[in-house]
C-alpha cells in the first residue's frame, strides 16, 4: 500500500495518503477528489564513512527512549 502525495485542485491543501487498491483517494480539508498527484521526494544513504555511522545499530543501540534493550522492533 504506497503512500502518494496530492495536492487538492478545490482548496490548494498538499496532503499524503496511503491509497489502497482502487480506492479514490479524497482531501482531507474539503473532501473534494479533485486531486493533482505531486512528485514525491525520497530520501537516500550516502556512501562512504559517514553512510555507516547513520546506519541505525542493533537492538539497544538504536537510541530507544526507554534505554538498551527495549528496541520497538524486537519481537
Amino acid at each position: 500500500m504506497p503512500i502518494f502525495e496530492y495536492a487538492c485542485q478545490d482548496c490548494q491543501h498538499r496532503f499524503e495518503t496511503l491509497v489502497r487498491g482502487d480506492t479514490q483517494p479524497e482531501c482531507p480539508r474539503c473532501h473534494s477528489t479533485q486531486l493533482v498527484k505531486q512528485l514525491s521526494v525520497f530520501a537516500t544513504a550516502a556512501a562512504g564513512p559517514d553512510a555507516v555511522a547513520a546506519l541505525p545499530g542493533a537492538c539497544g543501540t538504536c537510541g530507544h527512549p526507554a534505554g538498551p534493550g527495549s528496541c520497538a522492533l524486537s519481537s
